[in-house]
């Protein structure tokens, strides 16, 4: 039997990493407790449900190992749920004596809207909640070291002294969100929009543009958010939005809850990382703050960082910050002398706690950086070759050194981007290519990396922690170790070399191993599922044959015009070609129909005559290899095989018998004699998605299972229907958007 509970506490922020620690500690520590979790559903998930769900996490493994069979019972007894969301907080009926507000978003770059919705909304929804049930239980708000701002010297466990209307910060962001939506809406930034798109997905066809523009659109919107957030919390003396919502979230606290007689405590945390001691050493719940950072470092990917090797880089194990919430919620408000405040005590200071290592035990940055290249150094990770990454040797570079190199880095690698856009494909491109998205993604990392992290490597501010120690030397006599959270006995050696580091390093190499099976799972060539309800759908021109329709063009053309109008025929295609080229740069359709003029005038019967006889066997010759063993396979697997393409029928006649089914353009004709337009529009981007919905809708096949083979950009659109998209010896835009969908890509010249 479970002890009745004595102590009712509310929680926000459960399914959190200090939340669900938090939760942990109070069920297995102290019986005497029940937790009711603020949890919102998500999506079809209900908030009673992920709260469930916590119980099978790492972080309940010790306890429910404890309790045994009986712990999904105890758990259910012990927790329960107040669903919702905190800014728009159901009424509180039930009674409780202590709240832990935990929630917050942990993100330091959020768009503005959403970091004061969470930080500050959230805040005054669970303050205007507890007001409205006329309780007075002891407020426990979680906050953070760095409220203060940017600032210098030792920072108190006192109130932050500034004079910013929270209200009309929080008006302000919220608003901000619907002005930054009607400035992208102006007909100068949806025409831009608009341009960048077509250029980018014209190929594809007018319905990609626009969900292109629409994307980007919305993603300048959020770029837009994100810069307000930044500058407005600089402009106030804050690092970043995170520690400026947090600040104000505070003043929330201290106007809506202490100044109205409550008790109110503000544990203020610095760099929370794995536990220390419980629930096991080592125990985390993802990457945290410091964390990317470590590991970008051991991946050989961040050569130099601009952090100063003297500052000290406050870290803080998980564990120390759940024990002094804990004692707070289990020991009561504390007066300004450490004192437990006695039951209806009038208007009570509200106590603040930094739970931080700066003062007591301080780490400098540069020895925490030793710390880590020696780990690595002797336990190194593996690049995909499975070669040790040697990690490199930091020098601390001044003048902001770093900062300029990565500006010239930048710049370069955007003159990059912009020769491969107009890059012909080949297999030497699309190398470069692919080197090229990874060192852009490299410098885009690492330009994160120092916009977010060097205002916490290059810290002049010490954080006081004596009323913390105070709180920590209040606990009982006989206290157990596991559930102290006195800085002074951390090694900083043996928590980096043997706690921490290796913590991250399973993980990561866990992390790895599910990329790897993916990305197994993606190379790996299956043999095909049978099926009579599976498409095969080819395209002609680059993908099963070797040609182009210019190609065919001169061929049918070098045969039935006599040599002295030869000549001028190249000579007008060529002067043509700028034409052509435009064309089929804004839209293959366009093209097609261009193209398709030089036949005005060609009997109809002189290209079939040429289509059976020589031009079908140079077309039948430049039939790719690998084109040929996949269609067999597709048959052999009773999948309908299909040809689909721009063409005109008569140029595929030499190839239909490889297919069940070939589509293709049909030219117009008159008295025998073609007119140059054709009958019907040509079959290519969209036009050939709506076609193949409409045929498998018709034919009864399932496009999910279905087989889709492209080397164009403009086969984007109907290879995105295809439950299994082939890129064949793909144009650039193809094979970016093929490496960005993890689609295939096949050389079918040789194989």
């Amino acid at each position: 039997m479970t002890e009745t509970p004595t102590t009712r506490v509310l929680l926000t922020g459960a399914t959190g990493f200090l939340g669900q620690a938090v939760l942990e500690r109070l069920l297995s520590a102290h019986e005497g407790v029940h937790v009711t979790a603020v949890v919102r559903p998500k999506g079809s998930i209900s908030g009673e449900q992920r709260l469930r769900q916590l119980l099978r996490k790492p972080a309940f493994r010790t306890w429910r190992e404890s309790v045994g069979e009986q712990a999904e019972r105890v758990f259910a007894e012990r927790t329960a749920v107040l669903e919702g969301d905190l800014s728009a907080l159901a009424e509180i009926t039930e009674p409780f004596d202590v709240v832990i507000h935990s929630a917050s978003t942990v993100s330091f770059d959020p768009p503005i809207h959403e970091a004061f919705s969470t930080n500050v909304g959230g805040a005054i929804g669970l303050y205007d909640a507890l007001l409205a049930s006329g309780q007075d239980p002891h407020v426990i708000h979680v906050s953070t070291c760095y409220v203060g701002g940017i600032a210098k010297g030792l920072r108190p466990e006192a109130p932050v002294d500034h004079d910013v209307d929270w209200a009309a910060e929080f008006d302000a962001a919220l608003r901000a969100r619907d002005e930054a939506d009607m400035a992208s809406r102006t007909p100068e930034r949806l025409q831009a929009l608009i341009d960048d798109a077509t250029a980018g997905h014209g190929k594809e066809g007018p319905k990609s543009v626009a969900r292109a523009a629409e994307t980007a659109r919305e993603e300048w919107v959020r770029t837009r958010l994100v810069e307000y957030g930044r500058t407005r919390a600089q402009s106030l003396g804050w690092t970043d939005i995170y520690t400026f919502t947090k600040a104000l979230g505070e003043r929330v606290a201290e106007q809506k809850w202490a100044d109205g007689g409550h008790r109110l405590s503000v544990v203020r945390p610095s760099i929370i990382e794995s536990a220390l001691r419980h629930p096991y050493p080592g125990w985390i719940d993802g990457y945290k703050v410091a964390d990317p950072l470590i590991m970008a470092y051991a991946k050989g990917a961040l050569p130099e960082f601009p952090g100063l090797p003297d500052s000290v880089l406050d870290v803080v194990p998980v564990d120390f910050v759940v024990n002094a919430i804990v004692a707070l919620a289990v020991g009561g408000h504390r007066d300004a002398s450490g004192e437990a405040t006695p039951e209806g005590a009038q208007a009570p200071e509200p106590g603040y706690y930094q739970v931080c290592s700066g003062a007591s035990n301080p780490l400098p940055f540069h020895q925490m950086y030793e710390n880590v290249r020696a780990f690595f150094l002797a336990h190194p990770l593996e690049d995909a070759d499975g070669s040790p990454i040697r990690v490199p040797e930091w020098k601390f570079p001044a003048n902001n050194a770093v900062e300029r190199s990565l500006a010239v880095k930048e710049k370069l690698s955007a003159v990059g981007g912009k020769l491969n856009a107009v890059l012909p494909a080949t297999s030497r491109t699309r190398e470069w290519a692919n080197s090229l998205h990874r060192v852009q993604s490299g410098l885009g990392s690492l330009r994160t990396y120092v916009d977010l992290y060097q205002s916490y490597t290059r810290t002049e501010m010490i954080f006081d922690d004596t009323r913390t120690r105070q709180l920590n030397d209040s606990l009982p006599a006989g206290t157990p170790e596991d559930r102290t959270f006195d800085v002074r006995s951390i090694d900083w050696a043996d928590y980096w070399q043997n706690v921490h580091l290796p913590a991250l390093t399973t993980m990561t190499k866990a992390y790895g191993r599910l990329q790897a099976a993916s990305k197994r799972r993606r190379s790996t060539k299956r043999g095909l599922s049978e099926g009579t309800d599976v498409l095969a759908v080819f395209d002609l021109e680059g993908t099963v044959l070797n040609s182009t329709v210019i190609h065919q063009y001169l061929q049918l053309r070098r045969r039935t015009l006599g040599l002295a109008k030869w000549p001028a025929e190249v000579a007008d295609l060529v002067s043509s070609a700028p034409t052509y080229l435009k064309a089929e740069k804004r839209d293959r359709g366009e093209f097609i129909r261009a193209f398709m003029r030089r036949y005005q005038g060609v009997p109809a019967g002189t290209v079939r005559e040429q289509v059976a006889g020589p031009l079908g066997r140079d077309m039948r010759r430049l039939l790719r290899p690998g084109a040929l063993a996949r269609i067999e396979e597709h048959r052999a697997a009773g999948h309908r095989t299909v040809l689909v393409t721009g063409s005109i029928d008569l140029l595929v006649e030499p190839l239909a018998h490889l297919f069940d089914e070939v589509v293709a353009g049909r030219m117009d004709e008159r008295d025998g004699v073609m007119t140059g337009y054709l009958a019907t529009p040509p079959l290519v981007d969209e036009a050939r998605a709506q076609w193949l919905k409409k045929y498998a809708e018709q034919g009864g096949y399932d496009l999910t299972r279905s087989y889709g083979y492209g080397d164009s950009h403009a086969d984007a659109s109907w290879l995105l229907l295809m439950g299994h998209p082939y890129t064949v010896n793909p144009d650039l835009p193809l094979y970016r958007l093929a490496k960005k969908n993890h689609w295939p890509i096949e050389d079918w010249k040789t194989a």
